[in-house]
């Protein structure tokens, strides 16, 4: 399965010199954990709530909601935005993905084609490619079998089905 076929197309985005007020206005609106920052279709960086703490005054603080808001409203996306975004293509497999996220230890990917932004994919993408590839919630599709490690073992269990008349719609291998 490709990147292409379970990433967020066309997501919310915010430009670089947007007042930091604005993206949080948008996450809070929109319920995003993250949003990619854009510098017309390419994408320059990364914003996350994180991000957005590290420039933010702290709670214990003795300025007021007025200072506060002042303060943010100066603060530019690019002061608190990640700047080195790991991107992927679009044609890229959904394993390449779930490898690069591990290894960098970040949670989504943006999604590059010829340097423009088409996309996003999250760890949660992969986690429901994950589920419906192995049939969870396709009720009574899900069968467990142990067997050992022998050549042509899949096909007698496939000869099994079709003897049956049954369907295998999902197939998942594992040495356990």
């Amino acid at each position: 399965m490709y990147v292409k076929n379970r990433m967020t197309v066309n997501p919310y985005t915010i430009t670089f010199n947007a007042p930091i007020t604005e993206v949080i206005e948008l996450m809070r609106e929109k319920n995003l954990k993250r949003v990619p920052v854009v510098d017309g279709e390419k994408i320059v960086g990364m914003l996350t709530h994180g991000d957005i703490q590290k420039v933010s005054p702290t709670k214990a603080t003795t300025l007021s909601i007025y200072e506060l808001n002042y303060l943010l409203s100066k603060t530019k996306v690019s002061d608190a935005m990640t700047k080195d975004v790991i991107t992927i293509s679009p044609d890229a497999l959904l394993e390449e993905a779930a490898v690069l996220m591990r290894d960098h230890k970040i949670s989504s990917l943006a999604v590059v084609r010829d340097h423009k932004l088409v996309g996003i994919i999250t760890e949660s993408d992969i986690f429901e490619a994950f589920i419906d590839l192995l049939g969870f919630r396709d009720v009574g599709s899900r069968i467990t079998i142990q067997v050992t490690d022998a050549p042509g073992v899949l096909a007698d269990i496939a000869e099994i089905f079709h003897s049956n008349d049954a369907n295998i719609t999902h197939i998942a291998v594992y040495s356990g």
